[in-house]
């Protein structure tokens, strides 16, 4: 992690440009700016927090709708005068709704992986009587693994003798259940997706 010392606050009179990125998917979500005091509670509070220049003040994303930055990571560029921050969003990041800052057309589909793996873990806590997914969760592990096997099938089946559309279909009842299952294991897609990247690094 880099230090206070390591920033060239001068440089821009003691503000310096922070942009957040998603730490799953990679999407920008917002620019926000830092001074030294803004840099020292984002890395206290593992929540981001910048100097609002309007209100003069520091601001921790999020501090009214919840919609908090859970710190992952801050890089610094090679001229020493702007952060990238690498954060985990609880909700969305703009003021009106959206993902990010610029309209939800800048989200990479697959960022709804991150929204829908954020609502099985509420899921999980909460236990809300309405739901298909705290059923799944009250039957166990060997139901939940069954209906893995179960859509799995389903999609190699649509695969050979259904539509296009058949087929996406029965992959996302795939993709949901695993989910499912990987978080009544304590573990997340992502968890999945670090044994993919680790498989991809050159031998």
């Amino acid at each position: 992690m880099i230090t206070l010392e390591a920033i060239d606050w001068q440089k821009m009179q003691g503000l310096i440009p922070a942009i957040v990125q998603h730490a799953s998917e990679g999407t920008v979500l917002m620019l926000g700016y830092m001074n030294p005091e803004a840099f020292t509670k984002t890395l206290e509070s593992r929540q981001v927090t910048f100097f609002s220049r309007s209100k003069q003040r520091l601001w921790t994303k999020g501090e009214s709708s919840g919609h908090v930055l859970r710190l992952e990571s801050i890089s610094l560029d090679c001229d020493g005068d702007s952060l990238l921050v690498k954060a985990h969003p609880q909700g969305p990041t703009c003021h009106k709704g959206t993902g990010t800052c610029w309209g939800e057309a800048q989200e990479s589909p697959l960022g709804f992986l991150q929204s829908l793996d954020q609502l099985i873990d509420q899921r999980y806590r909460d236990r809300p009587e309405s739901s298909y997914t705290t059923k799944l969760f009250a039957e166990g592990v060997q139901r939940m693994a069954q209906k893995v096997g179960e859509e799995g099938v389903e999609v190699a089946l649509a695969a050979l003798a259904s539509s296009d559309q058949e087929l996406t279909g029965e992959a996302a009842d795939l993709i949901f259940h695993l989910m499912v299952l990987l978080r009544s294991k304590n573990l997340r897609l992502s968890d999945v997706v670090q044994v993919l990247r680790e498989r991809h690094q050159p031998r």
